[in-house]
């Protein structure tokens, strides 16, 4: 059963569209890959279905008509974002940017500190000392402590040394692995998307262009939407 659905989705800014009709569904449990080009529509998908900007066509989230809702409310009904750029509370210290917006269930700040030990260290450091890396790690641990449904990674491991990256992407494998979170993913790091996610969907300037299980995805198809 699809935990999120979109169907028909169009968005604008302003007089500029960008959304021409996107369509995706993520089972619960499940992760989904959003790909594509920079530009093509993936980060207004997101905002979309977090709330942040008005859409027309079909959102709804376990049911839930998602395009009548302001964004807060989307959130309590269990929709965790990590932003593109993380974000994080600069003045505030890793432990105060974990519990400001932490709700009650299986994730507290023991358990983030399981899944990512820098933290655990670095508790009472304020986030703007962290390094790119660490805070990309705040900002996944601060969405995983309010205790989503679904998580949301916009661009999470862009920008980072590799090292770092491959922290990252274990830590969504562990996600996968042990929890029952569905996960929509947006990346375009093709291998480690294949690793971790059960199907994809891809957008060409505003448009889902290709969906299907990761492992269909073929070389060629990746060469045409995602690759450079």
């Amino acid at each position: 059963m699809s935990l999120l659905t979109l169907a028909n989705v169009t968005a604008a800014y302003g007089a500029s569209q960008a959304l021409f009709g996107v369509s995706l569904a993520l089972e619960e449990g499940k992760v989904l890959a959003l790909m594509g080009r920079n530009g093509m529509g993936k980060s207004t998908t997101v905002k979309c279905i977090c709330r942040m900007m008005a859409a027309q066509g079909q959102i709804t989230f376990d049911g839930h008509d998602l395009l009548r809702l302001p964004s807060h409310r989307a959130a309590r009904l269990g929709i965790g974002l990590v932003p593109e750029g993380r974000r994080c509370f600069a003045s505030l210290t890793v432990q105060e940017n974990l519990t400001a917006a932490a709700r009650a269930g299986e994730w507290d700040l023991g358990k983030v500190a399981e899944l990512f030990p820098r933290l655990g260290e670095r508790k009472d450091q304020r986030a703007a000392s962290l390094s790119g890396g660490e805070q990309q790690m705040l900002a996944i641990g601060r969405a995983l402590m309010t205790n989503p449904r679904l998580l949301i990674l916009d661009e999470a491991t862009e920008g980072l040394a590799p090292l770092i990256r491959q922290e990252i992407w274990a830590a969504v494998a562990a996600l996968k692995a042990k929890t029952g979170l569905s996960i929509l993913v947006i990346d375009k790091s093709v291998k480690e998307l294949r690793g971790v996610c059960d199907s994809a969907v891809i957008l060409e300037r505003g448009r889902s262009v290709w969906q299907g299980e990761i492992d269909a995805l073929s070389d060629a198809v990746t060469q045409q939407y995602v690759g450079v």
